[in-house]
């Protein structure tokens, strides 16, 4: 099976992971895009890997948070895990190790900006993971995972988190329109285990902002947070 050629040695270096069959990294970098344009090349995309390591990440943060909160009950580590493994965060963590500039890309997904778009981003960190723990296992996977997420871990209240987005903007709509925002699904793609819903958030017919997650719920959260982020600018 033939990989495309690129040195991912400085990569490696970054993630602080010498992969024994570096393949699998590339393969984790590799978007479906590409292998649209370039089928003999690269014969599987990141998607297999992106599933998996979704499943790699819940676990890694799980462990931790139930160690690090003994006494937090089922909803409140929920609620922490629930921030920690969101899209946005992966999106963030991979543009902090400039993870987009290694993907592999078709000409048109290249033209469209793709090597910053949040899918791509948050769906080729959960592939690299998915590729680190298939070639050095679950507790290297781990020592990555969190050394990567320390700073976002690091920002979590550890008093359990403030109320959520959307109820935070209801309270703030309600208080000067005296009526509700309502939440609208405008788009919705990609394969049925990697799903990206955006949703705009409007009072009326005025649109107050715009979010994608990997569910509506998260959608609607994420354009929640960058209506409250506009308001404290």
């Amino acid at each position: 099976m033939r990989y495309p050629d690129k040195d991912l040695t400085h990569l490696q270096n970054t993630l602080g992971v010498s992969f024994k069959d570096p393949t699998l990294l590339e393969r984790a970098l590799i978007h479906d895009s590409y292998i649209n344009e370039n089928p003999g090349l690269a014969p599987i995309s990141n998607e297999r890997l992106e599933f998996l390591g979704d499943a790699v990440i819940g676990l890694i943060v799980t462990r931790k948070l139930y160690h690090d909160f003994p006494d937090y009950p089922e909803g409140k580590l929920t609620n922490l895990r629930a921030a920690l493994v969101k899209r946005a965060t992966l999106f963030r963590i991979a543009e902090k190790i400039n993870l987009g500039q290694h993907l592999f890309l078709g000409k048109g997904e290249e033209a469209n900006d793709g090597r910053k778009k949040i899918p791509n981003l948050a769906g080729a960190m959960e592939a690299v993971i998915g590729a680190i723990f298939l070639d050095q296992g679950l507790e290297v996977a781990s020592q990555c995972m969190l050394s990567l997420m320390h700073q976002e871990y690091d920002r979590l209240p550890k008093n359990g988190l403030p109320p959520d987005n959307k109820s935070q903007l209801q309270e703030w709509v309600q208080s000067r329109f005296q009526q509700p925002p309502a939440y609208h699904l405008i788009e919705s793609s990609g394969p049925d285990h990697a799903r990206w819903f955006t949703v705009e958030v409007r009072i009326g017919e005025r649109t107050l902002g715009q979010g994608s997650g990997r569910s509506k719920k998260e959608a609607e959260s994420e354009a929640a947070r960058k209506v409250l982020e506009q308001l404290e600018d």
